[in-house]
């Protein structure tokens, strides 16, 4: 998870308990918000990116995504949280996600006409998706795999400045951002993957080895019972 303290989800939960405390007063729920706070990230990322208003579209979705943000804060200042709303909310992350680099790969690809951009993009796109999914496969099968260098909030920090600051005029600083950004999720993507081998054959040998006891050990006892 990312160091930067900022935007670490403690200390914006600390900074939004105010909001959320309004949000529910004005009867609004966490998952409401989590609707919201994605549409809004959809319709500004497909519309301002390929539209190459990248410095509007970057700052538009950084705002939404702060939104997005706020449910896990309203429910802790409701009390509970539902099942439901997870899976809401990590299914809204992928949708956002998407959005934001389709709608940058539109704008590399037919605005202009950069086929390193969108390569970069690209691969971003993908990783992003299969990083969360190694994830949640993992744990459904009872295995570790989160973790790794570049995970939601670095994605989000390293993207979105990137194109916030190129649509500013920085030079260089779109492709070299998002071939960074590239290189290090299919580096987590590597990450995951191995915690999950590993962690795997942890289980596989320890469970084996358990299976060799319990046989030792009946082995034992009916030569015992023969004597």
């Amino acid at each position: 998870m990312s160091d930067f303290y900022l935007l670490t989800r403690a200390a914006y939960a600390k900074l939004s308990r105010p909001v959320a405390k309004a949000s529910l007063r004005m009867g609004l729920t966490p998952d409401g918000i989590t609707v919201i706070g994605t549409a809004g990230t959809v319709v500004a990322a497909l519309t301002l990116f390929p539209m190459g208003q990248l410095w509007w579209g970057a700052f538009s979705v950084f705002v939404f995504v702060l939104a997005d943000m706020l449910d896990g804060a309203m429910a802790r200042e409701r009390g509970f949280s539902t099942p439901f709303g997870g899976v809401l909310d990590a299914t809204c992350d992928r949708i956002a996600d998407g959005a934001i680099f389709c709608g940058l790969l539109w704008w590399a690809t037919f605005g202009i006409h950069s086929a390193s951009l969108t390569v970069a993009t690209m691969i971003s796109l993908v990783t992003s998706q299969v990083i969360s999914y190694v994830k949640a496969r993992a744990e459904a099968n009872g295995l570790k795999g989160d973790g790794g260098l570049i995970e939601r909030p670095e994605r989000l920090i390293i993207g979105l400045t990137s194109i916030g600051l190129s649509g500013l005029g920085v030079p260089y600083i779109l492709p070299i951002g998002m071939w960074g950004l590239a290189a290090g999720s299919a580096f987590t993507l590597w990450q995951r993957m191995r915690a999950v081998y590993l962690d795997a054959a942890a289980k596989t040998a320890s469970a084996a080895a358990g299976t060799a006891a319990k046989e030792t050990a009946e082995q034992q006892a009916a030569g015992t019972e023969e004597t």
